[in-house]
């Protein structure tokens, strides 16, 4: 199956290498998805660039792929469930949830000179970063691409109902698969609430496990693709 894999803020689609070549030498065929403002383009890149890089790369894709979004870009992900419900076979969080309708993809940070850089990792002191260590930490924070303004603060538009009948499964890193089923249960996760199939896959590590653990990240995400396969051809027989 084609993954398609995107990067969360202040990423670029080389943050994916090693989930991808654990990818490949599981079967599958892993596409990172390079997103305008974050890799490619200017600081002038919008947030609907952004969506049509990825729903691009839907369209481009052999049979129905799934779609990965880490952090803030799960709402890039589930934004190609809505544009291309019919296309996906699976959409998958990775310790994040998506944005409703109307409201800003990612103002979470000061925005200075047109864009939002990284802002260190004091606010991420804590369960994101915990497994993270000096190097690591070093290599995101040089490699970390400021985001557009336009991208940040960008405001979602979701229309296409059929997007709750997209397969879900939210990888839980910082948070448990209990605390995510509070949230959704609770009415804060209001697009994960309507959503008729929704799995989760707990993994022991921070907020950016394609960075430290990768190899049980792909095995997770190559399981989820599988049973996706599975279930379109049980349902085509």
């Amino acid at each position: 199956m084609d993954i398609l894999l995107i990067g969360g803020l202040w990423l670029n689609a080389s943050v994916w290498g090693r989930v991808a070549s654990t990818l490949e030498s599981l079967g599958h065929r892993p596409v990172p998805i390079t997103l305008p403002g974050q890799g490619s383009g200017t600081a002038s890149a919008t947030l609907d660039d952004q969506v049509t890089a990825v729903v691009d790369a839907v369209d481009a894709a052999a049979g129905k792929p799934m779609v990965v979004g880490h952090s803030a870009a799960c709402s890039l992900a589930w934004l190609a469930a809505d544009r291309r419900p019919e296309r996906l076979a699976k959409v998958a969080l990775i310790g994040g949830i998506p944005t409703p309708d109307a409201q800003p993809y990612a103002d979470f940070f000061e925005v200075r000179d047109g864009v939002m850089p990284f802002p260190g990792w004091e606010p991420f002191e804590g369960p994101d970063a915990a497994d993270l260590d000096e190097g690591a930490r070093r290599e995101l924070a040089a490699a970390a691409i400021p985001v557009p303004e336009a991208v940040a603060k960008g405001v979602v538009r979701l229309g296409d109902e059929r997007r709750f009948d997209v397969p879900v499964v939210l990888v839980c890193p910082e948070f448990t698969p209990a605390q995510a089923r509070e949230w959704i249960g609770a009415g804060g996760v209001p697009e994960l609430a309507r959503a008729k199939h929704v799995d989760f896959a707990d993994i022991d590590s921070g907020h950016w496990p394609m960075v430290s653990q990768p190899a049980e990240l792909a095995r997770i995400l190559a399981e989820a693709a599988e049973a996706a396969e599975a279930a379109e051809a049980a349902e085509a027989s």
